[in-house]
């Protein structure tokens, strides 16, 4: 039998997820965690053998008795992950969770999870991920292969021209590509080509991860 932890901060998901495991002969589901304090506890006192792990569960407001370190006392489903590993290495961890940012799943895996998988994901897909994690196998979503190849071919260096980044700045300002085009004095046309060439060396698809991805790279300042 896999004994499995499943954390999530929604009762209804929560319940689901619970609910699709136990169609398994070969599972058991042995705790529920609604946040990520709780889901360290858990997995510490339980000691299963896998833990579902939700990544974004956010600490109630009300908290009666605050810890000291207002860090400990905020555990998102990256840093529990962390928090368990440190502690019981032998626990093995599936990120089950409907964000598929390239942070959030770099987050996840650079805090040792050995899966990634998508709450929209075919039940099919969940227990076979489930099986492969629990024979120290990797598991992820096709969808969520296909970022980590793009982000691994990524050319370390990435170099953009001059007026590329002019653009990327003033996007990063909030400024529309009409805009844009008026403070340069260019066309609209030549914005969106100056953009999409930015997205091509980026390897992104939008505004907003190009300039969050720019800042990262520190091609633009933070």
């Amino acid at each position: 039998m896999i004994r499995i932890l499943v954390a999530d901060d929604h009762p209804i998901v929560r319940s689901g997820i619970v609910a699709l495991l136990q169609t398994a002969p070969d599972v058991e589901v042995v705790g529920e965690a609604s946040t990520g304090r709780e889901a360290v506890a858990l997995a510490l006192s339980l000691k299963p053998d896998l833990v579902m792990m939700d990544l974004r569960m956010p600490v109630p407001t009300s908290t009666p008795n605050p810890a000291p370190n207002p860090a400990a006392s905020s555990l998102d489903g990256a840093a529990a992950t962390a928090a368990i590993l440190a502690a019981e290495p032998g626990i093995r961890i599936i990120v089950l969770t409907t964000y598929e940012s390239d942070e959030s799943i770099l987050a996840a895996i650079e805090a040792g999870a050995s899966g990634y998988l998508l709450k929209a994901a075919p039940q099919e897909e969940i227990l076979a991920g489930i099986r492969s994690v629990a024979r120290g196998e990797v598991a992820l979503a096709p969808s969520i292969a296909a970022l980590l190849v793009r982000r691994v071919a990524r050319p370390a260096t990435i170099s953009l021209s001059e007026r590329e980044k002019q653009v990327l700045a003033l996007v990063a300002k909030g400024q529309s590509n009409p805009t844009i085009a008026r403070s340069l004095f260019v066309s609209e046309a030549t914005v969106k080509t100056h953009l999409l060439h930015t997205f091509e060396k980026l390897g992104v698809n939008d505004r907003t991860r190009a300039v969050t991805l720019a800042m990262e790279l520190g091609i633009l300042p933070r």
